[in-house]
């Protein structure tokens, strides 16, 4: 939080002509994660501080644990209807409203963290999600977090065939939720406090939620000893900061460009930080709590990607606005990749 709030000091300095002018903002920030989770949920409340402290207060953001103003997943139409000011959560968890959400959230054998900002950030990404999404539930949304590759799935036996996944119940995020309904998964999307009561209970069999370290702290692995890699269909997540459009147009410039340096600075640190304690994490895993680590091979790793290739094109039919941001980042990748091959060591 102190570094954090060390490199953003500049943006103190935006100008008294460019935050005082506006009247002070008071806001009240639902969020979807626990404060108590390690980066999904700490990172939501270092940045409500950070955007308190770098406007001296003319923005003042409080943090509320998911139920004390709205459920987790229900914080769009509550920010949209002002019974929140704010939230921190992630475009995914919004896909009953249009699964085009799921595109500016974690896309399967898609962009790592890099190139995801990239094409958020300077490639017209978060203008199309505002535009297309967010601007129809009367919200803005600022992208304003990454989490790195997460687990893709912790089992209570292991898994040496995918048939082995058929009618298995089993907690599953975003679009990967579509690939695992192909092989016969009957998926469930859970908030994280609601995972281990229903993997203890037997209301799902599997389940995967986030990284290492998140993954860790929800004490998966007291119920489940078999934790596969990679994460294929979350290789990054990037969380945002919702904000009610009638409160985010009525901010002034200086206000709009605090709240936005914050959030990309945020999703530097989550990256950073998620880069650095995971390793940790999944050596307690395996070495203290007796976490068999595997991963799944090029012959299983190809079965979801063809899966995938067949779920894109039904989302493309199932939503305009899918197959718009689809075509959009499809343009993007390949002038990226023409960088990305040259650039970087295979």
């Amino acid at each position: 939080m102190k570094n954090l709030i060390v490199a953003l000091s500049a943006t103190a300095l935006i100008g008294v002509s460019g935050i005082a002018s506006a009247e002070k903002v008071r806001m009240k920030v639902a969020s979807s994660y626990p404060s108590s989770q390690p980066l999904i949920g700490s990172a939501g409340v270092d940045l409500t501080k950070t955007i308190t402290a770098i406007t001296n207060g003319d923005i003042e953001m409080k943090f509320f644990e998911p139920g004390a103003l709205v459920p987790a997943f229900e914080v769009l139409d509550a920010v949209g209807n002002g019974t929140a000011d704010a939230a921190w959560s992630n475009p995914g968890y919004h896909t009953k409203k249009d699964i085009a959400f799921a595109m500016f959230s974690a896309i399967p054998f898609g962009p790592g963290a890099g190139e995801y900002a990239a094409w958020m950030f300077y490639g017209g990404g978060q203008e199309l999600m505002n535009e297309k999404l967010y601007s129809k539930f009367n919200v803005h949304s600022e992208i304003c977090g990454v989490s790195p590759p997460e687990t893709s799935g912790w089992f209570k036996t292991e898994i040496t065939s995918l048939d082995q996944m058929k009618g298995l119940k089993m907690r599953f995020f975003g679009l990967g939720a579509r690939v695992m309904e192909k092989l016969g998964v009957d998926t469930q999307l859970l908030p994280g406090g609601e995972i281990y009561p229903a993997l203890e209970r037997g209301t799902i069999d599997a389940t995967e939620y986030s990284m290492p370290v998140v993954d860790e702290s929800a004490g998966f692995y007291q119920l489940a000893k078999y934790n596969y890699f990679p994460g294929w269909h979350q290789q990054s997540t990037l969380q945002d900061l919702l904000i009610n459009l009638d409160t985010w147009n009525g901010m002034s410039e200086g206000q709009q460009l605090a709240i936005r340096t914050a959030c990309r600075a945020t999703y530097t640190n989550m990256l950073a930080e998620g880069e650095a304690i995971n390793g940790a994490a999944l050596t307690r895993l395996r070495d203290e709590q007796g976490v068999n680590i595997r991963n799944w091979n090029d012959e299983q790793l190809n079965v979801y990607r063809e899966n995938w290739e067949l779920v894109v094109e039904e989302l493309k039919a199932e939503s305009e606005i899918f197959a718009e941001a689809w075509a959009a980042l499809g343009e993007f990748r390949e002038g990226y990749n023409v960088w990305k091959d040259n650039a970087y060591l295979k």
